[in-house]
């Protein structure tokens, strides 16, 4: 875990925390936005940058078009993938429409100027450089994509494009953490039949048949154990720190009828 890198709030400008590790990379820019800085209101205030929320589409488009101006690039260079919790990466040689949009949780480029990006919500955010080859990608990881293997995908992507995971560095942003994340016993065990050492993940809950699971360590595990070269975890919680960050498990645990979703880029330049 490092200390994140915080921008510095200022009018009309997106915030977001950095990777040290990441922005020490010659030729790559990245964010991991948090929820201020934006035009939304109410539930979705203020920077939300889901499409696929119910919130106004002008303020979501006007938010993503401040979240490429603070990586330094022109509104429309930034390609967001339709996620469905897969294990399923794509490369992007340029944007596309909502409606275009490929049903995948990774996307990978080694195009300069274009952002590839995911929304999250509690899910890990994982950004990848490898500054050498000139490719980069954005993964979105939930438990479900994670131990479906979207990490693994993310890099063999990448490796087709001339990258090499040694000379990787990936970064997992703000998700919900160990101490907000409580699962039933059929949760653990789905994980427990897959590796009897993903019980190291697991922590004991108060209530009698649940656990606390730890994403981000299992996150972080996989991508070592997948050869990465340098592994970087912020160590920030989308769930109790609501000043910064959307959850979908605080506003399921609200009964609120929607949620925002943070944004989660990085770019060659």
């Amino acid at each position: 875990m490092t200390d994140a890198a915080l921008s510095e709030p200022s009018a009309d400008a997106a915030v977001f925390v950095q990777s040290q590790k990441l922005a020490g990379l010659p030729g790559v820019r990245h964010a991991f936005f948090t929820r201020q800085g934006g035009v939304s209101a109410g539930l979705y205030a203020s920077l939300n940058g889901g499409l696929g929320s119910n919130d106004d589409p002008a303020a979501v488009r006007e938010n993503r078009r401040r979240m490429t101006a603070a990586l330094g690039l022109a509104p429309d260079r930034l390609a967001v993938p339709w996620q469905v919790h897969s294990a399923e990466a794509v490369v992007a040689v340029g944007p596309w429409s909502r409606d275009e949009a490929p049903h995948v949780d990774a996307v990978v480029t080694a195009t300069s100027g274009l952002a590839v990006a995911v929304t999250v919500a509690d899910c890990g955010p994982i950004l990848f450089a490898d500054p050498k080859a000139g490719v980069v990608a954005a993964a979105h990881a939930g438990w479900k994509g994670a131990i479906g293997g979207v990490l693994e995908a993310t890099l063999a992507r990448m490796e087709e494009l001339g990258a090499n995971r040694r000379n990787v560095t990936a970064a997992l942003g703000p998700c919900i953490r160990q101490p907000s994340y409580e699962v039933g016993p059929e949760f653990a065990a789905r994980f427990t039949a897959a590796d009897p050492e993903n019980a190291r993940f697991f922590a004991p809950s108060d209530r009698p048949g649940h656990a606390l699971f730890d994403l981000g360590g299992y996150v972080t595990g996989r991508l070592a154990a997948a050869g990465v070269g340098g592994v970087d975890d912020l160590g920030l919680d989308t769930y109790s720190d609501e000043a910064r960050f959307f959850s979908f498990r605080r506003a399921t645990h609200r009964a609120e009828p929607d949620y925002g979703r943070l944004i989660a880029a990085i770019a060659l330049v």
